[in-house]
């Protein structure tokens, strides 16, 4: 397994929680990203601040990921870990394709996977073996199929 890092992942998916539930306890929301921008873009009164905030700290904390690293000139050439064949245009593609999945799906990853199960939601369950599945598979096929 390459880049297995125990401690970051846990300290990480801790953060999540923590966002995830006090956005749930201090405005009753679930912390699904794409219901959060979505609200952003159709906007009701009083609703697009803590928005804004939320989506404001999610790109800070995305960002201030680098600066621990002990790789850091590495990570700003090559921040997603890509090969050199790969493009940052299949960045762009992929995230426009898990939006419009989250807006189809009614629910995006964070959503379902995170608020979703912590809530018990048996619907939640579902998309979430749906898109894990959905995301073996696309790796299995990228990775051994066609890079061989």
């Amino acid at each position: 397994m390459e880049n297995f890092t125990p401690i970051s992942a846990t300290i990480g998916g801790i953060l999540i929680g923590l966002a995830a539930s006090v956005l749930l306890i201090t405005h009753g929301r679930i912390a699904g990203i794409s219901g959060i921008l979505g609200g952003i873009l159709e906007p009701q009164r009083g609703d697009k601040n803590w928005r804004m905030f939320f989506l404001i700290g999610l790109i800070m904390g995305a960002s201030f990921y680098v600066f621990p690293t002990e790789h850091i000139v590495e990570i700003k050439m090559n921040p997603f870990g890509l090969k050199e064949e790969a493009h940052y245009l299949l960045l762009v593609f992929g995230g426009l394709f898990v939006g419009l999945g989250g807006q189809v799906g009614s629910g995006c990853t964070s959503g379902h996977g995170v608020c979703g199960i912590g809530l018990l939601s048996l619907r939640s369950l579902v998309a979430t073996i749906t898109f894990m599945s959905a995301d073996v598979i696309t790796v299995f096929i990228l990775r051994i199929i066609i890079e061989g």
